[in-house]
């Protein structure tokens, strides 16, 4: 006996291997969703880290700058706070280009 059902037609037989099919193309579906995300929760917790490192050196290049401006301004003339904070930000970005992460091809 070949295990086959003797009342089953070949149309019903072709249906049972379809949904069969489709069972297993849905569970590859669900573990490559999974991976995905994974890897989409990776880059962003690492995009996360590096944003957050540069807003503090963004942060402290603006108090560094303030610090400098004062000690050279005149004593009456003193920036604006946005004028600090924007030349802190711009010296921070340049040094985030020169030294930030670079693509490891760059690096070895």
């Amino acid at each position: 006996m070949s295990g086959r059902n003797p009342q089953m037609t070949p149309l019903e037989l072709r249906k049972q291997l379809l949904v069969a099919e489709s069972e297993l193309n849905r569970a590859q579906l669900v573990e490559e969703w999974q991976k995905v995300a994974e890897g989409v929760r990776v880059v962003t917790d690492k995009a996360k880290t590096y944003s957050s490192i540069a807003l503090s050196g963004a942060f402290l290049m603006a108090a560094m700058t303030y610090f400098w401006r004062i000690k050279s301004s005149p004593a009456g003339k003193k920036p604006a706070w946005w004028q600090i904070l924007l030349k802190g930000v711009r010296l921070g970005t340049s040094l985030w280009s020169e030294f930030g992460a670079r693509p490891k091809a760059q690096m070895e």
